[in-house]
């Protein structure tokens, strides 16, 4: 009888996990700090380079705060990961480049009878239209992958739609890729957003350039992040959204048309995703078919380091993966092309040591 007794596997109890997950994560934080302090011994850096990158990473993590509450918004609702998502901001990204084309081809007179570029004479229009049309496209386009790609799949097991969003990434790469060529391509700004000029700040003897550019993205980004937010706690449409993220029968039966609501938030991420687009093209320059790709896994990242399915976790995410990717090597005195290792490193170890995020919460079995 006790020959043929099966034995129990030795398991350790939750709070022995815990505790040893604690550990692990002093361990790695005293080894960040004591490698930092090593690295501001050895004086590489001055207070300029420490300046410029801080606002270098803010400029770039509100881009990815933006797509990254694109990946929160659908996760809320679906409880899925649209990874077609960064091909998406990449079809914004050529609808702002094709308007600032056309606009600079077009001549009007000046006021001195000299011959001016539409896109300079009306910097502003030329801008706003840019941003229409980049979000516009952007918003159709999520609007047609859940309509083809996600909604004849809701009722299926959720690994096929996960399936189905990685096919739809790579289709919509191939496409952008047959339609507008390999090729590299560069934003033709206005003058009033030229590259590589701005305000001059003059920090420890040296002159630290904020570009009109930069500044734009991160404000105007700052804007859509706050728009948004009030958008989903203080409209009908975002007490509609919130309660089909919390039970999608009880809100049907409330008379909320589910597909409606879930149609319109693809378009509100994918509106936000073109307007980062658009952002990416005038503050970078150049880019191309697969623009969206490495932006999009990064924006992921953000979003599950804030905590998926919390719009304020994707804000903060984006801009703390942005901060860490841009200050990250200088601080641990790595070099600088390993900034993407470093952000998906820091991916690895949420999920092991805070699956949930920073703002995130423990999944109910529903959810999960």
């Amino acid at each position: 009888m006790e020959a043929t007794r099966k034995k129990k596997p030795l398991t350790l109890p939750q709070n022995s996990i815990r505790i040893i997950r604690i550990i692990a994560a002093l361990l790695l934080l005293a080894l960040i700090i004591v490698r930092a302090m090593d690295v501001a011994a050895e004086s590489q850096f001055g207070a300029d380079t420490w300046l410029r990158l801080s606002v270098s990473g803010l400029i770039i993590g509100g881009m990815y705060a933006l797509i990254a509450i694109g990946y929160t918004l659908v996760y809320g609702i679906l409880f899925m990961i649209n990874f077609a998502h960064g091909e998406v901001m990449m079809i914004g990204t050529f609808g702002g480049y094709f308007v600032f084309e056309a606009f600079n081809a077009i001549q009007v007179s000046g006021a001195d009878g000299s011959q001016l570029s539409f896109l300079n004479a009306y910097p502003v229009l030329a801008i706003f239209l840019a941003f229409l049309a980049g979000m516009t496209i952007a918003a159709l386009s999520g609007l047609f992958l859940e309509k083809i790609a996600y909604r004849p799949l809701r009722g299926a097991p959720r690994l096929v739609p996960l399936i189905s969003a990685i096919g739809a990434s790579i289709f919509l790469q191939n496409a952008g890729q047959l339609l507008f060529g390999p090729q590299r391509r560069q934003y033709i700004n206005p003058v009033v957003l030229d590259r590589g000029i701005g305000w001059n700040l003059e920090v420890a003897g040296s002159t630290v350039v904020l570009t009109y550019t930069g500044i734009f993205s991160l404000i105007l980004s700052a804007i859509l992040m706050v728009g948004l937010y009030l958008l989903v706690q203080r409209t009908k449409l975002g007490r509609a959204m919130r309660a089909v993220a919390q039970d999608k029968k009880t809100a049907a039966l409330m008379g909320i048309n589910v597909d409606q609501i879930i149609s319109r938030t693809f378009v509100i991420s994918g509106a936000l995703a073109g307007a980062a687009g658009v952002m990416w093209g005038i503050h970078n320059g150049l880019f191309n078919y697969f623009v969206g790709f490495l932006p999009g896994i990064k924006a992921f990242t953000a979003a599950v380091l804030g905590g998926i399915g919390n719009i304020p976790g994707a804000m903060l995410g984006g801009m703390f993966l942005g901060i860490v990717e841009s200050v990250g090597p200088a601080v641990l005195g790595i070099d600088f092309q390993l900034k993407d290792v470093l952000a998906f490193t820091i991916l690895i170890l949420v999920l092991i040591f805070r699956p949930s995020g920073i703002l995130g919460e423990a999944l109910t079995e529903e959810k999960v």
